[in-house]
């Protein structure tokens, strides 16, 4: 068995790849947006058989794309209103091949030095973005959960200067975690990772603005027990995933500082704010913080998996993850350079950094300002077009996040969900539901930069006609 095809099976392998992706990527908008979820049928389209000697390539290649195209939200669609979940732009997409072609391994800067110093730039480039100084440092991650699980070690490190050594069992009081009730789950799951359990995360109630409320923060603070638990960390949101709310950052970095706790902002959406000029207002007070997490997957609509933790705590990887081996290479001992497997979770690493170099290289600074700005002017459009509906605007941002009802059937138990299961089964748009203060509210985020007024235009008058067939029942 040869895993190598020669040059001309090659060529015809990756023209047929190219053929079918360039379909897709040029007529997404003209598939449904969603598909039907018969598990049994999704099943039994997957090939086992075929798994034991084989098939030929252009089988396999065309098995995939229609698993895919078949069964898939297809979130590059111009009206997929979803989660952030955004189209990838072409050069993030040529990265990903890229490095699955060369599969540099990162985890010893002499293994693959370009790609560990471009994302070390990266690294430099983000920071100055988000307002820290030039002795800030930081890692690329495979998403927001292993970053917001990077904070929180390092967090623990920084209070507890023994806790690499000894963990958990060496703390003599019960480290509290702090976040809003909107805060992304992924805290309380690397509670569970850290071993002080998720019943240490401090959920703090929202104020009518749907933000952390940081007078009951405050009392919160005020009222531990400091014989038994001790303050570790306030985790603040820039961009909630339900609502896409900022919360008073400043007001967070004071309490903070005062009470001598780690600052962490999760911007993993909102923090794409950072790169317009007219949004940058809005994450004020990020530059503040002791650590940032970052997803460009979200905002700067590269391939999925592409993350970056920052902290501006220069020393607090080292102290995190260092560790000494015998076997790992040791060519560039004599070069002032960070080993990246003694700077993150990971050990073997992608070369993730290149899906935010390579759209960087192509479109530059100036390019992702006009997208995040053209998102962030659709947004407000689908706002004022709901408006002009009558549709009541529930939550307060100024990012492109909209979640809506209407006024008269607030009290309607099923009127969400039976107006977006027949939205969903027609496929022609993807939102979903999210509950603000009990109330269910149709939630929509302007996540595809292809998403124009036409779009916005169709969904709403879909929604309207909803509507219109729900008070005629």
């Amino acid at each position: 068995m040869q895993f190598d095809f020669d040059n001309k099976q090659r060529k015809e392998i990756l023209e047929t790849v190219f053929e079918k992706l360039e379909n897709y990527y040029s007529s997404t908008k003209d598939f449904k947006t969603n598909p039907d979820l018969n598990i049994k049928e999704i099943r039994e389209s997957i090939l086992t058989k075929e798994l034991a000697n084989g098939i030929s390539p252009n089988k396999a290649i065309e098995h995939v794309i229609k698993g895919l195209e078949t069964f898939s939200v297809h979130t590059p669609h111009p009206k997929y209103f979803g989660l952030f979940n955004p189209r990838s732009n072409y050069a993030g997409i040529i990265a990903d091949l890229i490095t699955a072609t060369y599969n540099p391994q990162l985890a010893a800067w002499s293994h693959a030095p370009f790609a560990v110093e471009v994302e070390e730039l990266l690294i430099k480039e983000f920071a100055n973005k988000f307002g820290y100084d030039g002795n800030a440092d930081g890692v690329f991650t495979t998403g927001g959960a292993e970053a917001n699980l990077t904070a929180m070690l390092c967090a623990l490190n920084h209070k507890y200067p023994n806790f690499a050594k000894d963990g958990a069992f060496g703390l003599d009081k019960k480290p509290v975690v702090f976040c809003s009730a909107e805060a992304h789950h992924s805290i309380q799951k690397a509670a569970k990772v850290v071993g002080i359990g998720y019943s240490l995360v401090e959920s703090i109630p929202v104020t009518d603005e749907l933000k952390l409320d940081t007078e009951i923060l405050q009392q919160k603070l005020n009222e531990l027990d400091l014989s038994v638990y001790s303050p570790l960390m306030v985790i603040g949101t820039a961009g909630t995933t339900g609502t896409g709310t900022v919360d008073e950052l400043n007001q967070l970095s004071f309490i903070c500082k005062k009470n001598n706790i780690w600052f962490h902002v999760d911007a993993a959406y909102g923090g794409g704010a950072i790169l317009s000029q007219d949004l940058k207002h809005h994450l004020t007070g990020i530059e503040k913080s002791d650590s940032i997490t970052f997803d460009a997957h979200k905002w700067m609509s590269v391939p999925m998996g592409t993350s970056i933790f920052l902290t501006s705590k220069n020393d607090i990887l080292g102290k995190t993850f260092r560790i000494t081996t015998e076997y790992m290479p040791k060519e560039a001992d004599k070069l002032t350079i960070t080993e990246p497997f003694t700077h993150s979770i990971q050990w073997s690493r992608r070369f993730i950094g290149l899906k935010v170099y390579l759209p960087l290289l192509f479109y530059g600074w100036q390019g992702y300002e006009q997208i995040i700005n053209h998102q962030a002017e659709m947004g407000q459009y689908l706002k004022n077009k709901l408006l002009k509906s009558d549709w009541l605007i529930k939550n307060y941002t100024g990012l492109p996040v909209v979640c809506f009802t209407k006024a008269d059937f607030e009290t309607h138990s099923n009127f969400t969900k039976e107006i977006l299961d027949k939205i969903l089964a027609k496929g022609k748009s993807w939102l979903s539901v999210y509950p603000i203060k009990g109330i269910p509210t149709f939630r929509a985020c302007i996540t595809n930069y292809n998403t124009t007024e036409k779009e916005i235009d169709e969904l709403v008058d879909e929604l309207n006609d909803e509507v219109t067939a729900y008070v005629g029942q």
